[in-house]
């Protein structure tokens, strides 16, 4: 992953500097700087969530609720397979394990740039209070023209979330990570506690306070661009194919759409369908401009001489998203040889867009080529393994000696001593 811009990151250091500084008061200048909105409190109350329920339609709120289901059973059965540990040791009689502790509180940041992401509040909250976390808060930048997008506002609290924040960019990431103290006339909803991590997507201000902050706060990780990857052979449907390269490329214009494909013939009727598909995507929302942009400047198409350089290449790029469009019979040998991706989806009938709205797994996922030593967010982003040690005289004295030995030939005496007192009244 390339390092940060200094530009970026001095403009970033200012508004960081800034919430620290005037809390409340800066996040309500930036909000109407950077998003032309001055939210009538940085806090979002009841009466607007309720209000959020009354403008979104019936059947959007079914499917959030839907989305919401699957995504926290998909989480609760993580949480499930993973176990704490405690055992006693029969060579020197100590009791060892580690408990699996939650966070106690964590901030979910929810873009909100050129479409509302209510799909990302219930990614991120969702795994969240399902691990464990007592105090989940969420913030998203405000949108048509007063608060939070009222679908956004609507998963969030669907999802779970504790409180709820008007506030975007590098000063709501400050703001979890610092705390961020309230208006003194109290217009502002009484200012934003700092939490303990702070996970979800953003813009490139978000993703580089993420990288200032890191230390002071846990972070789940430093979004890039979108990417996605499709694997083909000549049994794929080059209509499936090159709608899911545009669904990729509506991300934003730097997302990173790419086809890798044995079969020259199925390339090029992906390319004649994804022509004849991008004229037909509507003009406002900025989907078809978006697209255009994204598959001119980033879109890839590779021949491959074999199924197993496609499957090499893959492995190389670590891609975001992984799509297997091959014979049904190689999906799953296929699978078991990809290593480094953070969503796979096998199958001509499982489209990226199923991974992030309803198929229950996580979209919230390692980009940049970080695939290759990072996951997607998941009940263990949330969860600190602790250790425990319980040592009774007899395990002491079994460990004693060669405790007292590493530690002088490290050259830490205290520590050796530390043992040895213990040994020397053990034995009177």
């Amino acid at each position: 992953m390339p390092g940060p811009d200094r530009e970026l990151a001095g403009i970033v250091r200012g508004i960081i500097d800034d919430v620290r500084a005037r809390g409340e008061a800066a996040l309500l200048e930036y909000s109407e700087r950077f998003d032309g909105v001055r939210p009538r409190s940085i806090r979002v109350d009841a009466e607007e969530v309720r209000e959020a329920y009354r403008v979104v339609p019936e059947r959007t709120v079914e499917a959030l609720r839907l989305a919401h289901r699957r995504i926290r059973d998909f989480a609760m059965r993580q949480r499930d397979c993973l176990r704490e540990l405690h055992y006693r040791d029969s060579e020197a009689a100590l009791e060892l394990g580690l408990r699996l502790l939650p966070v106690e509180s964590c901030g979910c940041y929810v873009p909100a740039g050129r479409y509302p992401l209510p799909s990302s509040a219930l990614m991120s909250v969702t795994t969240a209070k399902a691990a464990g976390v007592k105090r989940v808060a969420a913030s998203s930048p405000p949108v048509r023209g007063a608060g939070v997008h009222p679908a956004v506002l609507a998963a969030m609290d669907i999802a779970g979330a504790d409180e709820i924040y008007c506030a975007g960019g590098a000063g709501a990431i400050a703001a979890f990570a610092y705390g961020a103290a309230g208006l003194r006339d109290g217009g502002g909803g009484g200012g934003i506690p700092r939490v303990d991590m702070i996970v979800g997507p953003g813009n490139r201000f978000v993703t580089e306070a993420k990288r200032q902050v890191s230390g002071d706060a846990g972070i789940d990780g430093l979004a890039g661009p979108s990417e996605a990857l499709i694997i083909a052979d000549g049994t794929a449907n080059p209509r499936f194919i090159a709608a899911d390269l545009l669904a990729q490329a509506e991300h934003d214009p730097d997302a990173r759409p790419a086809l890798v494909c044995t079969d020259r013939a199925v390339i090029d009727k992906t390319l004649d369908w994804l022509g004849r598909q991008l004229a037909g995507l509507p003009e406002s929302p900025p989907a078809k401009k978006t697209a255009s942009l994204s598959w001119e400047a980033n879109g890839a198409v590779y021949l491959a001489a074999s199924i197993d350089d496609a499957v090499e290449l893959a492995n190389s790029i670590a891609p975001e998203h992984i799509e297997l469009q091959v014979a049904t019979e190689a999906e799953r040998v296929l699978a078991e040889r990809l290593h480094a991706y953070g969503s796979l989806f096998a199958g001509r009938y499982a489209p990226v867009a199923f991974g992030d709205f309803v198929s229950g797994t996580n979209h919230i996922l390692p980009t940049m080529g970080s695939a290759r030593f990072s996951g997607g967010l998941w009940v263990g982003t949330f969860l600190r393994a602790a250790f425990h040690q319980f040592i009774p005289k007899e395990g002491f004295r079994a460990l004693a000696a060669p405790c007292a030995l590493l530690a002088e030939t490290e050259g830490l005496y205290a520590h050796r001593d530390s043992v040895m007192v213990r040994l020397e009244e053990s034995r009177a």
